[in-house]
């Protein structure tokens, strides 16, 4: 009850600060660079998809794949001889940091994957609205429509009338489990569980042959994709959808929540986790795990082609599954996608980089690195632990399970997830304190 009413009152005292600066600040934002008041630029692409002649360069800002980027990169301007792109590579965790900064500057590069803090970039004119180029390319017959769905930024266009689009995929995503095939075998565990239950059984399993059994890379996303992969098997999705969305009075504090970080400690507790799980990167992770040193491994799809190049058959993948046998399959997961910014002086050359991203060439390329391209009809069949994530999404896909990443609930969400998740795995927070500083930054975020 005293923790309610101090919470309370912190509350309340923001919002009374917020209120009183609201009428000072108003009139200062109209002069100041980068501001909501000044927009700039156009809000939209231009109709016309006709790459201007002469030499083009365009910079490209991205957090994920660089492999993939560099080849897609590459067979772009195979075929586009006039425009060279420039791929300017940033850690994840610097790029979200960093991304306002980034894209409100003179000098944002041209396009920019897509990310949280993008819905307010939108919003105030920062990338340009691409329903023009959806028409004019017809990418509602290249790309699925829920993949579209979560880069509106649940805008109308204004210079369609239709939907408005502030980015477009390159590769879909979905996070997941990795399992080592022999060392599994060695733990008596014969394939994929079918249940939450069952495959806690088989960490204790994997515990009980003296193995690690899940691998976990939480110094920087490896964690809260373990948290998150909970959750999403334990709240209702309309829920969570409401919370990260800023859906009025929505909250994270709920059972589901609690229980979801009760087994993060837990876990912890027995011993499930790999030595020194906070103090290792997703990347350094994915590295020992080929290398031996866990049964299973908390990871994404983009993962998928370094594990399949190092460990061949002997690896695999399934979305954690739900409490009960045949309960739907509900993952985290997103789509690689790329924004246009509105400085750019190209936007008919970007324009062509992203259709480029929906065709089948790039749909090879993506599909080879792990991730799920736009149109699987339009690829070879994938093989091995591929095969195996192809087919999760698929059933998430018709299970309307695809969740996105816990973080796009407010901007400055990363740093308060890692940080809580390693607090749990290491047994340092309570569930509830946890879950209350992810929702004071919820409200501070969504009451602004």
């Amino acid at each position: 009850m005293l923790k309610s009413t101090r919470r309370l009152r912190r509350r309340i005292a923001r919002a009374a600060c917020a209120l009183a600066l609201v009428l000072p600040l108003a009139a200062c934002d109209a002069l100041t660079p980068g501001s909501t008041a000044a927009v700039p630029g156009p809000r939209s692409v231009p109709s016309s998809t006709a790459v201007p002649e002469g030499d083009v360069t365009l910079r490209v800002q991205f957090a994920d794949a660089p492999l993939m980027v560099d080849a897609l990169i590459a067979a772009f301007e195979k075929g586009h001889p006039g425009i060279s792109v420039e791929p300017q590579y940033k850690t994840f965790s610097d790029y979200v940091q960093n991304l306002k900064l980034t894209m409100t500057s003179d000098s944002a590069p041209d396009i920019a994957q897509y990310a949280v803090g993008m819905t307010d970039l939108a919003q105030d004119g920062h990338i340009l609205d691409l329903a023009p180029y959806r028409e004019a390319y017809g990418w509602d017959e290249s790309i699925p429509p829920v993949s579209l769905d979560q880069l509106t930024a649940g805008r109308k266009s204004e210079a369609t009338g239709g939907r408005a689009l502030f980015g477009v995929p390159a590769g879909l995503s979905m996070t997941g489990i990795y399992y080592n095939k022999e060392l599994a075998e060695q733990a008596g565990i014969k394939g994929p569980p079918r249940t939450l239950a069952e495959f806690e059984e088989q960490l204790a399993a994997a515990k009980d042959a003296d193995l690690t059994p899940l691998g976990v890379g939480a110094l920087d996303s490896g964690g809260l994709h373990l948290w998150a992969a909970l959750l999403n098997q334990l709240i209702p999705t309309d829920d969570y959808w409401d919370w990260v969305n800023g859906t009025d009075r929505a909250t994270i504090e709920t059972r589901a929540g609690i229980t979801a970080s009760e087994r993060v400690i837990e876990w912890g507790r027995k011993g499930y986790y790999n030595e020194s799980a906070n103090g290792t990167g997703q990347l350094d992770s994915t590295a020992q795990f080929t290398q031996g040193d866990s049964v299973f491994l908390v990871n994404g799809n983009w993962a998928a082609g370094q594990l399949a190049t190092v460990m061949g058959d002997d690896v695999g993948f399934f979305p954690l599954p739900g409490e009960n046998a045949g309960a739907p399959t509900v993952a985290s997961g997103f789509s690689v996608a790329y924004a246009v910014s509105s400085r750019t002086e190209h936007p008919e050359a970007a324009g062509a980089f992203l259709d480029f991203l929906t065709s089948p060439e790039a749909g090879q390329i993506i599909s080879d690195n792990g991730f799920l391209p736009p149109n699987p009809e339009a690829v070879a069949k994938p093989e091995g632990v591929l095969a195996d994530i192809a087919e999760g999404h698929r059933r998430a896909i018709a299970d309307d399970g695809i969740t996105t990443f816990p973080d796009f609930a407010a901007p400055a969400m990363l740093d308060r997830l890692r940080s809580g998740v390693q607090k749990l795995i290491a047994d340092r927070v309570e569930p509830a304190d946890y879950l209350d500083s992810l929702q004071d930054e919820w409200e501070e975020h969504h009451a602004e």
